[in-house]
């Protein structure tokens, strides 16, 4: 979808620093948590430290983006480049913001549908050969209209092979228990934060195929 024309959004937002690397302390604009929610500064904390040095040189995918803030740590710690995919057009705005600010060039910014625009990525990385990481957060299932949203989601984690990807990790609700295998990867950890949860998964060895 092409970018919206751009404007000044009116969303209420508030400030969260990046936490670590190139671009550690700059500020990332947060959109109302009323329209989308946005990793929280712990839980991004630890999804870093667990990724580390891994990241270095490896293309990043933030499928549901919102200010970006995990895609713009992820380029500060050292990835070579990052997706965002963002479906609100005020969230989207502020998005496009925060990477023209902190990481110009460094992030393509997408203004769509995820479950629709996450094809052309993966396609665009499978074409390379190059292995990527997958940060998808989805809306909770508790926002109206989203009732399908983790379904929807495993079907786009189905469609990722062990050849173009390092690790998946999944944002999600604590209530929701994802499975342990979804397509070619396999749940590897889990880590709750209150309502929130990351499931991280890894590429299936062969002997689990």
């Amino acid at each position: 979808m092409p970018a919206p024309r751009r404007r000044k959004s009116r969303m209420k937002t508030y400030s969260a620093p990046i936490i670590a690397g190139e671009f550690k302390g700059k500020p990332v604009e947060i959109p109302s948590v009323a329209t989308t929610r946005s990793s929280k500064s712990i839980l991004r904390e630890s999804l870093f430290n667990t990724l580390q040095f891994d990241l270095v040189g490896k293309p990043f995918v933030e499928v549901f983006a919102g200010s970006g803030s995990v895609a713009l740590e992820a380029v500060s710690r050292g990835a070579s480049r990052a997706w965002c995919i963002e479906k609100n057009r005020d969230v989207y705005e502020i998005l496009r913001s925060n990477v023209e600010r902190i990481a110009p060039g460094r992030i393509e910014t997408i203004w769509g549908d995820s479950f629709e625009e996450f094809e052309r990525i993966y396609r665009q990385l499978e074409a390379t050969g190059e292995k990527a990481y997958f940060y998808f957060d989805p809306p909770f299932s508790i926002r109206e209209g989203m009732e399908d949203i983790y379904d929807k989601t495993i079907a786009l984690l189905e469609r990722i092979r062990p050849e173009s990807c390092e690790r998946a990790i999944v944002e999600h609700m604590t209530t929701v228990d994802l499975p342990e295998r979804i397509g070619d990867l396999q749940l590897s950890k889990k880590r709750r934060f209150g309502k929130s949860t990351l499931s991280y998964y890894t590429p299936a060895e062969p002997d689990e195929a």
